[in-house]
């Protein structure tokens, strides 16, 4: 396929990122919209959301990311998550980079979705191109009539999917269970590991999470008058 036939969406929010003049410079048909989930789609069915190192940790730890990969999976056959930067990083940004990889392995095996990493915005260009060129891409509308997200229910199970070893199934579980993300939070030890296929493993690395300080908390310098 030549490069002049190649057509891709993006986002108007992912101009700053230069990959869109990047795509323009080697004669890509480029179309800027307002997406209302996703960054780029590149086939009628395949869309890809584009996140920056310090963004996919950003949006792992405070559930954004299970809510936008269950409306990518709603909408579209086969949604694509982008990683992009330095993957070196998340060792310096993430104080236990196991939680992390944890909430990225239930990405790809619960929710089947690919994550791809690239080392920088130039790279992505091309990426997304050859994604654009593959002969077998199916006929049909790039852009859908998509409601936004303001499902309640839909938030509460992110926010407990980004727990460790917690898919969307035991997410269910706890909220039948303690009927609420914060009354699950503060579920005890043993509360825990009696909801059905959790269990005393996964329970003890929940608390665990919840429980250890965290390094961004500032400790205070300021000596008291009983000092």
């Amino acid at each position: 396929m030549k490069i002049e036939a190649i057509r891709i969406v993006v986002d108007e929010r992912e101009r700053k990122s230069g990959i869109p003049d990047l795509l323009r410079a080697v004669g890509v048909n480029l179309e800027v919209k307002t997406l209302p989930i996703g960054d780029y789609i590149v086939a009628p069915e395949t869309i890809i959301e584009r996140k920056s190192i310090h963004d996919l940790i950003s949006s792992v730890f405070d559930g954004r990311l299970f809510d936008q990969c269950n409306r990518l999976k709603e909408h579209f056959a086969n949604p694509v998550i982008l990683m992009e930067g330095n993957v070196d990083e998340i060792e310096h940004i993430v104080e236990n980079p196991l939680v992390f990889y944890g909430a990225v392995s239930s990405i790809a095996i619960d929710f089947k979705i690919p994550i791809i990493p690239t080392p920088s915005a130039a790279h992505t260009a091309k990426l997304l191109i050859s994604m654009s060129s593959r002969k077998e891409v199916t006929r049909g509308p790039f852009l859908k009539k998509i409601k936004k997200s303001d499902d309640l229910q839909r938030q509460q199970l992110s926010v407990l999917c980004s727990l460790p070893g917690i898919g969307e199934k035991l997410a269910v579980r706890m909220l039948q269970k303690f009927g609420s993300p914060s009354r699950t939070l503060n579920a005890s030890f043993a509360e825990l590991a009696k909801v059905e296929g959790l269990g005393e493993a996964r329970a003890k690395k929940i608390k665990q999470m919840l429980e250890q300080q965290s390094k961004f908390k500032k400790e205070s310098n300021q000596k008291t008058l009983d000092n």
